[in-house]
């Protein structure tokens, strides 16, 4: 689950309100929807299929968020088993080994409902995604993967955008979920993992960016201009973008809570992305840097900040 997003200024969650109440369960000839995994991201992916007018089954591990949206509207389940059972069902689980635990380890696919479509929106290994898609095909269920960008505040306005990649026909039957939950959908390719990658590239490229903007801000601020000045500069003329506006304030302020992606998270997908580029037999020499630059900020007790903090590595 990433953060590209997050810091959109052009998001109008009225107007998106209004598009899902236009959505009504006569466009979509699957009928139901599950979503497994009611993180923040999870609960917001849902809310809006229910907004959407769709029947939505939610599963979490723990009771609570599936209670809290069952009073929206969806149908909770004691099962992954029983949410399995519908047509279409999104897993929003946190990380390669949630995913195997819930899906890969647990004999549930052999549970599933034949033709059911499983949507993983979690950002996972290129490794996962195959070991994934060849467990769903052996069960006869479809896979796609669809990992996104922006941070729950987008997923909560139905703005996502959803990197998708998988069988044609299966991105086409989904297709309508990604309408209620996201403003684009791109298609990347016929394997999952293809979005897989695309997604940790992705993160990667904003660690990069977190960690030149720390240098950057450093020097500017020792020589004595105005941080927050600096680098509304630079998103205002050079590289324009949420990316460089929302972690250039963040840094330039030092506010690192609440924590929107944590130093975890971004060690995390940090090491996916070195493992997709050795997978390729690519090299990323910055990819080395940052990995011991996310390792110190752990080591000194920042992995629940914001992955933004990284920046305080550098001197000041």
């Amino acid at each position: 689950m990433n953060h590209l997003s997050q810091f959109d200024k052009g998001v109008d969650s009225r107007h998106n309100v209004n598009r899902l109440r236009r959505f009504t369960l006569s466009e979509v000839a699957m009928g139901e929807v599950a979503v497994i995994g009611l993180g923040g991201m999870g609960r917001a992916i849902a809310r809006n299929l229910v907004r959407a007018g769709l029947e939505t089954v939610v599963w979490n591990r723990s009771a609570g968020p599936a209670e809290e949206l069952a009073e929206a509207g969806a149908l909770h389940v004691a099962s992954v088993a029983e949410a399995l059972r519908c047509p279409v069902a999104f897993s929003v689980l946190s990380d390669d080994t949630a995913f195997a635990e819930v899906f890969l380890d647990s004999g549930v696919l052999g549970q599933a409902r034949p033709g059911v479509v499983h949507v993983n929106v979690a950002t996972v290994s290129v490794g996962l995604a195959r070991r994934a898609a060849e467990a769903h095909a052996a069960h006869g269920i479809g896979y796609v993967a669809a990992p996104v960008f922006g941070r729950v505040s987008v997923a909560e306005a139905g703005a996502l955008n959803i990197l998708a990649a998988g069988e044609p026909g299966l991105i086409d039957r989904v297709q309508p979920f990604f309408d209620a939950i996201g403003s684009r959908t791109w298609r990347l390719g016929e394997r999952p993992e293809q979005a897989n990658t695309a997604k940790v590239l992705g993160n990667y490229l904003i660690a990069c960016v977190i960690q030149s903007l720390g240098e950057a801000v450093s020097v500017a601020d020792a020589a004595g201009a105005d941080p927050g000045q600096f680098v509304e500069l630079l998103a205002s003329t050079l590289f324009p973008g949420p990316v460089y506006s929302g972690y250039g304030s963040m840094i330039a302020q030092r506010r690192y809570q609440p924590a929107g992606f944590t130093t975890a998270l971004g060690r995390k997908d940090l090491h996916l992305a070195l493992a997709a580029a050795a997978g390729q037999a690519v090299s990323l020499p910055f990819g080395e840097l940052l990995r011991g630059v996310f390792d110190q900020a752990i080591a000194d007790g920042r992995a629940m900040d914001d992955w933004a903090v990284i920046a305080e590595q550098q001197p000041r």
